[in-house]
């Protein structure tokens, strides 16, 4: 692609951007638009986009950075208006976008705790039926009882402590720092709109041998230059998960 050709390129990336990054309505009409804006794209243009955005990101264009997490949600959650999400990884290999290959990783944790073994912990610690616990979760005043709850292996109770409004930032990232660790709960944080964009939190989690690669190379995009480079080194983690790191680490420093 010539230079005239890539400039007219990332200035279409970046209309689509500023467009996202305006629209109102919270963080779930924003997710659509980006898929939308995925789905109406042929693959090929889809993966410019995403390589565009993820890029922008890194080199900390405040759109950017706000509109990205939407995109990587929309591959999750919004399969039915990106018809040909499932040729994206292929199309980005064959046009050598590595960084949106690896968004698209799959396979199992570095590390793992069996359910059972998981199960079993629970029923040590909580004796309560679980929609008392849930409930408790959800509306508890007393610190050490959500902390207590905060190590629940199931994601039903974790769900709901997510939502409790006494619940800080520091025992989410407790949580998302637990070893061992089922992979539900973790996921159950990526998931909470409430608590997916603290950079603490997204660290926490990306930095858990016990996260699955395909939610932790959705988080990595979203990380700042100094957790990209210390993610990238970290030997413990899934190779998909440091090779991205390093990747876009790479790609920022250059556009710095």
């Amino acid at each position: 692609m010539s230079t005239g050709s890539q400039q007219d390129e990332l200035a279409s990336i970046r209309e689509v951007i500023q467009r996202l990054d305006v629209l109102g309505g919270g963080h779930e009409v924003l997710r659509r638009a980006a898929a939308r804006a995925l789905g109406e794209a042929d693959p090929p243009r889809a993966t410019e986009l995403l390589l565009g955005v993820m890029r922008l990101s890194v080199e900390r264009w405040a759109p950017a950075m706000r509109v990205l997490p939407a995109f990587l949600r929309a591959l999750e959650e919004d399969s039915d208006v990106i018809p040909h999400r499932g040729e994206l990884r292929q199309v980005a290999s064959l046009h050598e976008h590595e960084e949106v290959t690896f968004v698209f990783a799959e396979g199992e944790a570095v590390q793992s705790y069996e359910a059972d073994a998981a199960a079993r912990a629970d029923a040590k610690l909580f004796t309560l039926p679980l929609g008392v616990l849930k409930s408790r979760g959800r509306l508890t005043k007393n610190p050490d009882e959500l902390s207590r709850l905060a190590i629940a292996s199931n994601p039903a109770v974790i769900r709901e402590v997510l939502k409790n409004p006494r619940l800080t930032e520091a025992l989410v990232v407790r949580i998302a720092s637990r070893r061992p660790a089922r992979p539900e709960p973790l996921i159950e944080i990526w998931k909470s709109e409430r608590w997916n964009n603290r950079p603490a939190i997204r660290k926490a989690l990306v930095l858990n041998p016990y996260l699955p690669p395909d939610t932790g190379v959705k988080i990595v995009p979203l990380l700042g230059p100094s957790d990209l480079r210390e993610v990238a080194q970290d030997t413990k983690l899934h190779l998909s998960v440091r090779e991205l790191a390093q990747r876009l680490s790479s790609s920022g420093q250059k556009g710095a």
